[in-house]
Order: structure tokens, then sequence, then C-alpha cells
């Protein structure tokens, strides 16, 4: 069973991003298994890096490459494609260069960030003693409104940029939730 987020977003530059960064992140639905590294759901997230907007993303129990390779297919495409030493990136086609990382995050260091604000604002994500999704539909709602509320804030981030301010910003994500 899977649950996909898959969809294109609108950018501000132009209709293709130059760069797309592809991680993902494990979490658990309903309880913690014994299994032998104790993940049994996957959070699979893909990234423009100008503008910073999470293009897709897909929510199962697996991370196989045909499900990678869906949201390579669903995704605005891109000049160039970076993601980490995960094996399963190899076996996906491309539209673009790919770029597999194994030694490092200096190719995946977008992505690896959204990733990280996601288990910051996601309480699903965050600490699994005081909130858990007890279904995989549960977890991709919560996703879903999510990564809306981030695309939406991380492009008025990005005019607001473009516009040439100085200073502070006069919003943050919370404003777009």
């Amino acid at each position: 069973m899977s649950i996909s987020g898959l969809k294109k977003t609108e950018h501000t530059v132009d209709n293709s991003p130059e760069i797309l960064e592809m991680d993902e992140l494990y979490w658990y639905v309903f309880h913690k298994p014994r299994t032998k590294t104790r993940e049994n759901v996957y959070l699979m997230t893909m990234v423009s890096r100008e503008p910073r907007q999470i293009v897709g993303f897909d929510v199962a129990y697996d991370k196989s490459p045909q499900r990678i390779q869906n949201m390579v297919d669903a995704a605005p495409t891109a000049k160039n494609y970076y993601t980490d030493g995960y094996l399963g990136y190899v076996d996906v086609i491309y539209p673009g260069n790919h770029k597999r990382n194994i030694r490092d995050k200096s190719h995946t260091f977008t992505v690896e960030g959204v990733n990280a604000d996601l288990r910051h604002y996601i309480p699903i994500l965050a600490r699994k003693s005081r909130c858990f999704a007890r279904k995989l539909e549960t977890l991709k709602a919560v996703v879903s409104v999510f990564i809306d509320a981030y695309n939406r804030f991380g492009k008025a981030k990005y005019q607001f940029k473009q516009s040439r301010n100085r200073g502070v910003l006069p919003f943050g994500l919370v404003d777009f939730l």
C-alpha cells in the first residue's frame, strides 16, 4: 500500500527547474516494529533548489525504484538530478543528468534541509512518544497540507528577495498554515 502526493508545483522562475534533489526519510505508522532497521514507512521527497519548493513526494511502506520513477515522471523536467547513495536511484531513468553522491551531502543539501523542516514542523515525524499516525493515509494528509503551505511560503520568500528588499522577512512559515 502506498499514498502518493505527486503533483507538479508552480515555479516562479520558469517551468523547468535547473536542479532537483531527491532524498528519503523513514518513520513509523501505528507502532515501532521489531524489524532489523526498525523503520516501516518512507517519505520520499523531491525538491527544486531555486525556488526552494517540494515538487513531489511519496509516502509508502517501501522505497522501490518504481516509486522513485513515478516521482521523476510526475515532476517537472530538470537539467540535473542529485541524489544520495541509495542504490534505488541508479535504476531510475532521468530526463536530465543524474549525479549520485555517496560520499557527502554537498549536492543534496537543499532536500536534507527540507527533510529537517518536515521533522521540525510536523509532530508526527518529530517524536514517536508524543504523536504518531495510526494510518498511512493520516501521515500522507498531514504531509500534503504542510507541503502546500511550505511551497506558498517558499514562493512568497523568493518574490520578497527578488523585489530587492533588505532586512527581515515580514512573514514566516506559520503564516501560511
